[in-house]
C-alpha cells in the first residue's frame, strides 16, 4: 500500500486508540497523554519557542509511523545544548534558528523518536522513512537544520544510515541489582559513601519529616496546587521560566493514573517538598522536585532515596533522575549514555561541527573514565562491575 506523508501541526488530531497500535515501549514520555497535555495545557506555544510540526506516515487512513516534532525559535528546554552552533551561524551572517527538533519537550529522557505501528512487516522501512520526511521538512520549510534527541537504540540506525552527525553525553541512572531493601543497596556501597548516605536520611528523619505516597488519581486540587507551587518554585530560585502549569499537571494526573506518583514531605502533617515521578517500561522517572523550606538533605531525600525505595519496593529495574548530576555518583548511580543526532542543512558547517562532535566525543570517554575513579560501589570478585555496565 502506498504510503502518505503528513505533517501535523495539532497533536490532538491522533486519536487515543490510533496511538495505543504505535510502539512506545510503554515509555510514558511518548504517551498520548504527556504529549496531549503539553500542548492541550498550552505549556507549548511559538511565543514559548514550540511550534508543533509532527511528522507522520499514513497507509490509507491508518496512522502507521510518526515522531514527535516541532519547529524551534530557540534552544530553551531540550538539554542536548547547542547554542554555540547558533553563535557560529549568527557570526557567519547566517540564522540557526528556526530549526525542527524531533524530541519530546522539556524532558531529557531516552525514548522512541521514530514510532512505528506494532506488527508493521518494515519497521525499519518506516523509519528511514521519517528521516527522510524530516530531511525534507527542513527544506520546505526553510529549517536551518534537524536534531533528534534522547534517541533509543532501535532508532540509531536509521539515522546513522542516513550520515546524521551523532553526539554523545552521560546521565546518571540507579539500577536495581535484585536488591532485597535499601540496607541491601547501602551494603553494596562503600564505607564512606555508605556513612554519607545514612547522615543524610538521618538529617530529614530528625527534622520530624515523613513521605506519603500519592498516585495520580489520588491527587486532589490541594495537592495540585502544591506539585504546582514546589515546581514552580525551583525554577524562580534559578531565574528560569515555568513552563508547565496547573493544568499541565492535572492532565497528566487524571490520564496517566498509576503511571504518575508524587512523594511529598510532610512536617506535623504539612507538606513541604515533593517529587514527582513517572514510571513505564520497568523504569522510574524523576522530572520534578521543589521545596518551600530550604533543610538539610531534603532534596537528596526527596529526589533520590525515596525513589530508590520506590523501585526496590516494586521491583522496578532502572531509575532515571534526570539530566547531569556528578553528585548522585556517590549515591549510587551509575553513568549512562545519552545519543543525539543533527542534520545541517548549509553544506558548509556540516564538516566544522562534525569535527567538533568528534572532539566531543574523545573529552566524553575520557570524562566517562575519570569518573570511574569515583566509582562508589565495593566489589566483589565473584560480581560483575556494575558500575561499568552502562552501553556507550
Amino acid at each position: 500500500m502506498t504510503i502518505a506523508t503528513r505533517i501535523l501541526t495539532e497533536f490532538s488530531r491522533i486519536d487515543p486508540a490510533e496511538w495505543e497500535r504505535l510502539d512506545h515501549q510503554d515509555n510514558p514520555f511518548v504517551s498520548h497523554a504527556f504529549l496531549g497535555a503539553l500542548e492541550s495545557s498550552g505549556a507549548l506555544d511559538a511565543r514559548l519557542g514550540w511550534t508543533p510540526c509532527h511528522l507522520a506516515l499514513y497507509e490509507g487512513d491508518e496512522l502507521v509511523a510518526f515522531a514527535p516534532s516541532y519547529v524551534k525559535s530557540n534552544s530553551h528546554g531540550e538539554f542536548v545544548f547547542d547554542w554555540a552552533w547558533a553563535d557560529a551561524y549568527q557570526r557567519q551572517g547566517l540564522s540557526y534558528y528556526p530549526k525542527l527538533l524531533t524530541a519530546v519537550p522539556y524532558s531529557p529522557v531516552t525514548g522512541p523518536r521514530l514510532l512505528t505501528r506494532r506488527g508493521h512487516p518494515d519497521p525499519a522501512g518506516l523509519r528511514r522513512r521519517l528521516v527522510r520526511l524530516a530531511v525534507d521538512a527542513c527544506a520546505q520549510l526553510q529549517l536551518s537544520s534537524w536534531h533528534c534527541n534522547f534517541v533509543a537504540t532501535e532508532d540509531r540506525a536509521a539515522l546513522e544510515e542516513a550520515d546524521l552527525l551523532p553526539r554523545q553525553d552521560w546521565q546518571f541512572h540507579w539500577v536495581n541489582d535484585g536488591y532485597s531493601g535499601f540496607d541491601d543497596f547501602l551494603g553494596r556501597l562503600r564505607a564512606r559513601k555508605r556513612k554519607n548516605v545514612l547522615r543524610e536520611r538521618r538529617q530529614v528523619e530528625d527534622a520530624g519529616i515523613r513521605f506519603r505516597w500519592l498516585r495520580g488519581r489520588e491527587l486532589g486540587d490541594p495537592e495540585l496546587e502544591f506539585v504546582q507551587r514546589c515546581y514552580g518554585e525551583t525554577f524562580r530560585q534559578y531565574g528560569n521560566h515555568a513552563a508547565l502549569n496547573r493544568e499541565f499537571f492535572a492532565r497528566l494526573a487524571a490520564t496517566l493514573g498509576d503511571g504518575l506518583c508524587v512523594a511529598i514531605a510532610l512536617r506535623d502533617q504539612q507538606p513541604l517538598a515533593m517529587s514527582l515521578y513517572l514510571q513505564g517500561g520497568g523504569r522510574l522517572y524523576g522530572r520534578y522536585w521543589g521545596c518551600l523550606e530550604q533543610i538539610p538533605g531534603l532534596h537528596f531525600e526527596t529526589a533520590y532515596y525515596q525513589g530508590i525505595e520506590f523501585c526496590v519496593a516494586n521491583g522496578i529495574g532502572v531509575f532515571e533522575s534526570g539530566a547531569q548530576g556528578e553528585h548522585k555518583i556517590s549515591r549510587g548511580f551509575r553513568p549512562a549514555a545519552t545519543h543525539s543526532f543533527h542534520y545541517l542543512r548549509e553544506a558548509a558547517f556540516r564538516e566544522p561541527i562534525a569535527r567538533y562532535l568528534r572532539q566531543e566525543k574523545a573529552w566524553m570517554l575520557e570524562y566517562r573514565e575519570q569518573l570511574g575513579q569515583h566509582d562508589p560501589f565495593r566489589h566483589d570478585p565473584f560480581r560483575h562491575d556494575p558500575f561499568r555496565s552502562e552501553s556507550a
